[in-house]
């Protein structure tokens, strides 16, 4: 039979309300995407509305012991179950400033000139090759793989699949071959190597349509063809065998390939730019720093005053779903201004500890000191996690370029004398090393180690392998030249 247990037990939880999550939500939002989202809490909520200055008190006789409320006067406010709507009107948001009213300068806006218009270069290239003797079909074809080109200039789509394409659409019987002589046409015009379905064939198209000696052409297109894996992996003395060559004409074959282009249509072919907006802006005057929240593009917002104007019309009563709509929505327009002024105040404090840390790099625009996100939150004063949401997706304009605040968070290491160093010192060591070392014969990973511990910099030859990697450098043999 089956017996009933009770047990009791103690649980210790942090529970969110939902006011703390949307403050957490917009606090990891950047600038042009806080935007958005007052944007499209505008349209979802009517007590918001843009202005000049939040308005956040509906103005009401307060009652004096001479002029005391009577019975029709208390019918007359909305009364939310304990607390009134002036309660909600003035918590929490007692000194909150629009953004213009802290950054009194936020219209001096730096002009800036228009970008002039560009024709793409998939139009240079098809108006190009509608100068050659092609027919109707050549250039329909032309203009489908242009269309099918990545921004790396490469055709991204199979031939065979383009030219069934066009069939199917407009009742045409081209060939495959057809196709691949429109391409091989596209191939040799300028720059060269446009839509080229790989990186042997791009450069191949390169060398044939560049102003090279003809043997050393020719040389060049038979090590592309024939012993490219030998060449990538820069084997040069099994190379020169292979080739029976000298080494000094090897020596030129290398230099002639390595000095083509890769990817041709790399920031061409499209008209697409990517653009970083600073959420901050650090300023050096007179010895000191100015940070600058960027956010003059945030719109003021306050209570919408129709829906105020409704509320303080006396002699009229409320309906109960009038009442529980105007209270939501106004709790909801309260709680979502007091998140953006907090958000305000809590990236500024953040940015301060961070310039603070790292003042040294802000001055010379070098040395950064080891620094994680517990040594910020220890300063503002706040958790861990809420530094991580203040530096993800953000980034700061220095007087030495634009920067992502994780740019500023480094792990250290310890050095013989006792002093931490940045992983960012270290990793600029490793680049100056391998920068100024014999490209006949190039340092390996161990020599590094050796070199930084008698630099007095304890690190693991594994570590040296990992910051090498995001470098972006080679192994020794890869970096190896004649």
């Amino acid at each position: 039979m089956a017996t009933l247990n009770l047990q009791q037990q103690l649980k210790l939880g942090l529970k969110l309300t939902p006011q703390q999550v949307q403050y957490l939500k917009l606090l990891q939002l950047p600038t042009l995407a806080l935007e958005q989202r007052i944007k499209m809490e505008l349209e979802l909520n009517p007590m918001l509305e843009i202005g000049e200055e939040p308005d956040l008190s509906i103005e009401q006789e307060e009652p004096t012991e001479e002029t005391p409320l009577n019975n029709e006067e208390k019918e007359d406010t909305i009364e939310h179950d304990t607390y009134t709507l002036e309660d909600y009107m003035n918590d929490d948001l007692a000194g909150y400033k629009s953004p213009e009213a802290v950054n009194p300068d936020s219209d001096d806006e730096e002009w800036e000139p228009p970008f002039p218009a560009e024709v793409p270069l998939s139009e240079k290239l098809l108006s190009q090759f509608k100068l050659l003797d092609v027919d109707d079909e050549e250039t329909l074809l032309a203009e489908e793989i242009l269309g099918n080109v990545n921004e790396d200039g490469y055709l991204s789509r199979d031939l065979g699949l383009i030219v069934q394409d066009l069939n199917l659409s407009f009742g045409l019987s081209i060939s495959l071959e057809k196709a691949e002589q429109v391409l091989q046409k596209i191939l040799l015009l300028d720059p060269p190597g446009i839509a080229a379905r790989s990186l042997q064939e791009c450069l191949i198209a390169q060398l044939r349509a560049g102003s090279y000696p003809h043997a050393l052409k020719e040389l060049c297109i038979k090590v592309i063809r024939d012993h490219f894996d030998t060449f990538k992996l820069k084997r040069y003395e099994q190379l020169q065998k292979e080739l029976n060559i000298s080494r000094d004409t090897l020596k030129k074959v290398v230099e002639t390939i390595q000095h083509l282009n890769p990817k041709p249509g790399e920031g061409k072919f499209t008209t697409h730019e990517n653009y970083v907006t600073p959420d901050f802006i650090v300023e050096k005057d007179n010895g000191d720093f100015t940070i600058i929240l960027n956010d003059r593009n945030i719109p003021p917002l306050r209570i919408n005053n129709a829906y105020k104007e409704i509320i303080m019309q006396k002699g009229k009563k409320a309906s109960p779903e009038a009442k529980e709509f105007v209270k939501k929505k106004f709790e909801a327009a309260k709680w979502f201004i007091a998140s953006i002024y907090q958000r305000r105040e809590t990236l500024l404090k953040v940015m301060r500890a961070i310039v603070e840390k790292q003042r040294q790099w802000f001055e010379e625009g070098e040395v950064l000191k080891p620094m994680i996100y517990k040594d910020v939150a220890d300063i503002v004063g706040v958790d861990i996690s809420t530094i991580s949401r203040v530096v993800n997706s953000k980034y700061v304009q220095t007087e030495f370029g634009v920067y992502p605040l994780r740019f500023f968070f480094t792990s250290g290491l310890e050095s013989e004398n006792g002093e931490d160093i940045s992983n960012q010192a270290v990793k600029q060591r490793i680049k100056e090393i391998i920068s100024s070392e014999d490209p006949t014969k190039p340092l390996n990973d161990d020599q590094i180690t050796d070199m930084l511990r008698q630099e007095g910099i304890r690190i693991a030859r594994r570590t040296i392998a990992k910051y090498r990697e995001q470098l972006g450098i080679p192994i020794a043999r890869l970096r190896k030249k004649i």
